[in-house]
């Protein structure tokens, strides 16, 4: 479903309760101008971190990812998660993406590094946000952190904060600076309403690396020992690795580090596989899935300006939501998420400001056809 709107009017029309996860990538403060009308933005009351006081910002017309102070904009932002909360069952999740900006430099730490600002006339034929100083409190060329402002806040606003995941970009956007590395990452932080919530860790398991392979494929029963251990004295036995650390620690140092009397030790303790060694086929096994995710940036032909790449969010909605489960974008752009969760299964509502990118998204998804079949039922 594509709804053309402005998502934190839309979202307070929807029923609350009935998603599963919320993978959105909101605009980032200071990178453009995206053409369409500004809203009008009520006086905002949050908390920047947990333990701080909070703080008010006034009342304010225009476009969001423009406001005049980093503080606005994440009290906006705030605001727009304060409705994805209500829509989210009590076991949901919120994936964000989201880039830095930095302090009067004119140039953005987000999807368009180094792209300057421009004049009010020059921004308004190239969709460029018109250039400002530094917020008094920062300085010149401070990088601003708003990625973690904003993570900080919707925590103090009563979110779980999980993950800090690390899109690591091989294309990074090119930069002409020289007083610090180009920067080719960017955060897609995991966020929940409760302690315990819906996470399909299986779905978006990772293939263990080569050298993982390689070391668990080892014949270690058959080994001898190294003859650097132990003055030699074992280089004719067989390697003790069999089966793990086993008697790495002493009965009473096993159970201090542990913290559980129970925990067994020596003889007794063993990881699960590590004994396989090379009779077990590791090619093609598995991992729990790893913070640094390195996607490339994508570009859809009919946006302007680098797109969700769409393997970028395929893990966030097949951890998030079970097949037929519902899914959010907020700020669907292009329509990535809508696209992706259709492929696999899953419901998906995007909102989108700009006429023309629901336009773009309707057509983009008008023929999308699930990856495969699909069974099973939603739970309730």
């Amino acid at each position: 479903m594509i709804i053309n709107g402005d998502c934190r009017i839309i979202m307070q029309q929807l029923d609350a309760e009935q998603y599963y996860t919320c993978v959105t990538s909101p605009p980032y403060w200071g990178l453009r101008d995206y053409g369409v009308p500004g809203s009008e933005w009520p006086e905002v009351t949050y908390t920047p971190m947990p333990g701080l006081p909070p703080v008010t910002v006034p009342a304010w017309n225009g476009c969001l990812g423009l406001e005049p102070t980093p503080e606005m904009f994440v009290a906006h932002m705030v605001l727009v998660f304060r409705e994805v909360w209500r829509v989210l069952r009590p076991d949901g999740t919120l994936w964000m993406n989201f880039g830095d900006s930095y302090a009067g430099t004119g140039k953005s730490g987000g999807g368009c590094q180094g792209e300057k600002w421009k004049t009010a006339g020059a921004a308004a034929s190239e969709g460029i946000g018109t250039w400002q100083p530094p917020p008094r409190h920062l300085k010149n060329k401070d990088l601003i952190g708003i990625p973690w402002r904003v993570a900080f806040a919707l925590q103090a606003d009563g979110w779980f904060l999980r993950m800090d995941n690390i899109w690591s970009k091989p294309n990074p956007m090119p930069e002409s600076v020289t007083d610090r590395p180009t920067k080719s990452h960017e955060y897609f932080f995991l966020l929940s309403k409760s302690e315990r919530y819906y996470y399909d860790g299986d779905a978006i398991q990772e293939p263990i690396a080569a050298a993982s392979v390689a070391r668990l494929s080892q014949d270690v029963e058959n080994q001898a020992g190294s003859e650097r251990a132990n003055g030699g004295s074992r280089a004719e036995r067989a390697m003790k690795a069999v089966g793990g650390s086993k008697g790495a620690f002493g009965p009473e140092q096993s159970r201090r580090r542990s913290g559980n009397k129970e925990r067994k030790y020596g003889d007794d303790r063993t990881r699960l596989g590590s004994d396989m060694g090379s009779s077990f086929p590791w090619e093609g096994s598995t991992r729990n899935k790893r913070s640094v995710w390195t996607v490339s940036t994508a570009k859809y032909n009919e946006a302007h300006f680098a797109t969700f790449p769409e393997k970028l969010v395929e893990p966030c909605v097949l951890a998030g939501a079970p097949v037929g489960g519902r899914v959010l974008d907020p700020f669907g752009g292009s329509g990535t998420t809508l696209k992706v969760s259709l492929e696999n299964g899953r419901e998906c509502t995007i909102i989108e400001l700009n006429e023309n990118y629901a336009a773009i998204a309707e057509r983009r998804t008008a023929t999308v056809q699930p990856k495969m079949q699909f069974g099973g039922e939603v739970e309730p």
